[in-house]
């Protein structure tokens, strides 16, 4: 029983070790793997924005229309 118990002890100190080792390695590092994320968010979208701009952007009408007269309702409009 006592074997069992040392084998359930050095487990969980490796656990530990693993978890806090894990967390020390980003907390030392997490300038390095933000930018990283950054550079590969900034490719994907500056990938793809192009080809969405062009799809969504609608064209630029051929002609107009007349000239529309101002209201006259002073500078408050139809809000009196």
């Amino acid at each position: 029983m006592q074997k069992i118990v040392n084998i359930v002890a050095l487990a969980s100190g490796v656990v530990s070790i693993a978890v806090v080792g894990s967390g020390l390695f980003i907390y030392v590092n997490r300038d390095k793997l933000v930018n990283n994320v950054k550079s590969q968010v900034m490719e994907a979208v500056s990938g793809s924005l192009p080809g969405l701009v062009d799809t969504k952007m609608p064209s630029l009408p051929k002609a107009t229309g007349p000239v529309m007269a101002p209201d006259a309702g002073g500078a408050f409009g139809k809000f009196r």
